[in-house]
């Protein structure tokens, strides 16, 4: 009897994005464009942490956004308000953004002539983690209320992040059991390289640190001195 011959359809999935994304992040070096994919879970303040960001840097670089969602157009609406130019993606249901799709929405708004975009990914600790999006960093977002515990929960996003911004630290009152000190250990754990900042997206606390973060990442950008995180085939570096 023949054996059975499998394909590992999975596997090629992300073979195939992963050198997609790598032409997209050599694209963005010669464009001189930094991209950033934001991630966290529904209501961490994603949108608010960028209007936030858009305000304290949008008289120094040009920004563009892109907002990716399974439906709806409230977050691209709620960018566009601060005057600053967005697209939403609608990703047909799919819990992520890859490469390809990334490409497209780059190219709808125009990024060549941008210094900085925000991809804003859909919204779950899960999937978003799973794709390189071809973006030069990736950021997370973990919101107090959430807890302390996420990054045991969910760990490969911490590890494929450069930052990770725990946001409504306005909250730490109201929820005394979230130690930033467990957060951190918890975080650095999984990647001791990652950079633990803590703000609010509501009061503005922290937020100096972050916005410094991304100007000294857009300057490195423009000078073509960035390092891609996949550098071995598949796995995350």
């Amino acid at each position: 009897m023949e054996r059975v011959k499998i394909i590992e359809v999975k596997k090629s999935i992300f073979e195939d994005n992963n050198a997609d994304a790598d032409r997209l992040r050599k694209q963005l070096k010669e464009d001189g464009t930094f991209l950033v994919n934001l991630m966290s879970s529904p209501g961490s303040g994603k949108t608010t942490t960028l209007k936030r960001t858009i305000s304290l840097l949008s008289d120094e670089m040009k920004i563009g956004v892109m907002e990716a969602d399974i439906d709806s157009d409230v977050d691209a609406v709620a960018i566009l308000e601060t005057g600053t130019p967005a697209i939403q993606i609608h990703t047909g249901g799919m819990c992520h953004l890859d490469a390809d799709m990334t490409r497209q929405g780059l190219s709808e708004l125009g990024s060549k002539e941008l210094d900085v975009v925000f991809l804003e990914n859909v919204g779950n600790l899960v999937c978003p983690a799973e794709f390189d999006t071809g973006a030069t960093k990736n950021v997370m977002i973990l919101s107090v209320p959430e807890g302390d515990d996420k990054p045991l929960k969910y760990p490969l996003m911490p590890t494929i992040c450069d930052v990770v911004l725990v946001n409504k630290c306005d909250a730490l009152p109201i929820f005394p059991d979230f130690s930033k000190e467990a957060v951190t250990e918890r975080i650095h754990k999984l990647n001791p390289d990652a950079r633990v900042m803590f703000v609010s997206a509501k009061t503005g606390e922290g937020f100096e640190t972050w916005a410094e973060w991304v100007r000294e990442q857009v300057k490195r950008q423009k000078e073509n001195d960035n390092e891609p995180f996949y550098k071995e085939g598949n796995e995350y570096k």
